[in-house]
């Protein structure tokens, strides 16, 4: 069982940076690098911890910068999902056992359950003695290709969704670029200030990771422009990367001011004839947040979950633990 305080101390262990590698993880959130630019550009304050035995593996990157004392996934606004990383679940109890001398309370959110992490976390921390409360926090809104053709999955479309592609493509020119380019990205970080989006948490972070993903061939930046004015602005722009037969939908935006040339729109259907035309994906990651217009281009979704691990015995759970109870009581009171 090791700790490790600092990122420093995980590039230093051979075998645990090999695991977190891009060789290893074949998705953005799980890689050493991904930890790296988090402490780098948000300011939070890593904690890795892993167990191995025989070969196997279980490892739990969290983050140790809040309350003192109470420790969090290794995560924030841009990542889509956390999850543990292990060989062998068994090998996460001694983790949740070793814990409970680190903190008194643990929160991981954004965990996925369809290959089985929440199950086996809380499985885990029960049996380690912590009391577990697992809620469902989030969507997840994908798209499972199937093997099909550009034109069937467009077909597949709504149809006011396929009445604005025929209407508006004619009046916007969009372009894919697999590497990243200065000028481009200028052209996303303009955009994104005029749009409906809120201020970006950590633009730097995004830039970082945009430029590691272009160097790695796994970006796929996607600018907009009037048709006709290739050198007026950009009016719509987006970030995806592409993996391991995944293409994730990080960030879009469009200027408010051409809201009526359905730009996201035209530039989204761009990507998506890319991804599934020329990389050849098998699934579409739209990222978190259930908002009506992923509906339109993803067929499915999928929940994730939060999971509170506190420790019964520690003093500071005991407010907290005699308010859920009261409000327990309360809940059971009202349905008699």
């Amino acid at each position: 069982m090791t700790y490790h305080r600092s990122l420093k101390e995980v590039q230093s262990d051979d075998t645990l940076a090999r695991l977190l590698s891009d060789d290893r993880q074949q998705s953005p959130f799980d890689r050493l690098a991904w930890f790296e630019a988090l402490a780098a550009h948000c300011g939070l304050d890593p904690l890795v911890i892993s167990a191995m035995a025989d070969g196997e593996h279980a490892i739990l990157a969290l983050e140790a910068s809040g309350p003192r004392g109470h420790l969090r996934s290794l995560a924030n606004w841009y990542t889509f999902r956390w999850r543990p990383l292990f060989s062998r679940p068994a090998l996460l109890e001694p983790i949740a056992a070793a814990l409970r001398s680190r903190s008194h309370r643990i929160t991981l959110a954004g965990v996925p359950d369809e290959e089985g992490s929440a199950t086996a976390l809380e499985a885990a921390f029960r049996r380690a003695g912590w009391l577990v409360r697992r809620t469902r926090c989030d969507t997840n809104h994908y798209l499972t290709v199937g093997g099909r053709r550009w034109d069937d999955y467009l077909d597949a479309r709504p149809g006011t969704l396929r009445t604005t592609l025929k209407r508006k493509a004619g009046k916007v020119s969009t372009r894919v670029l697999t590497r990243f380019d200065a000028a481009a990205w200028a052209d996303y970080e303009e955009i994104y200030a005029q749009s409906w989006k809120p201020q970006e948490g950590a633009p730097a972070f995004l830039r970082a990771f945009a430029e590691a993903e272009g160097a790695a061939g796994r970006l796929r930046l996607g600018i907009a422009h009037k048709s006709g004015e290739p050198d007026g602005p950009a009016i719509a722009a987006q970030l995806w990367t592409v993996e391991s037969g995944t293409a994730y939908i990080h960030k879009l935006a469009h200027r408010e001011a051409d809201t009526a040339l359905s730009p996201g729109s035209v530039l989204t259907a761009a990507l998506m004839r890319h991804v599934i035309e020329q990389d050849g994906v098998e699934e579409v990651d739209f990222g978190t947040g259930d908002d009506g217009y992923k509906r339109d281009w993803m067929e499915a979704s999928r929940p994730r979950y939060r999971l509170q691990m506190v420790r019964p015995l520690a003093p500071r759970n005991w407010g907290m633990l005699a308010r859920a109870a009261l409000r327990s009581l309360a809940a059971a009171a009202k349905r008699r």
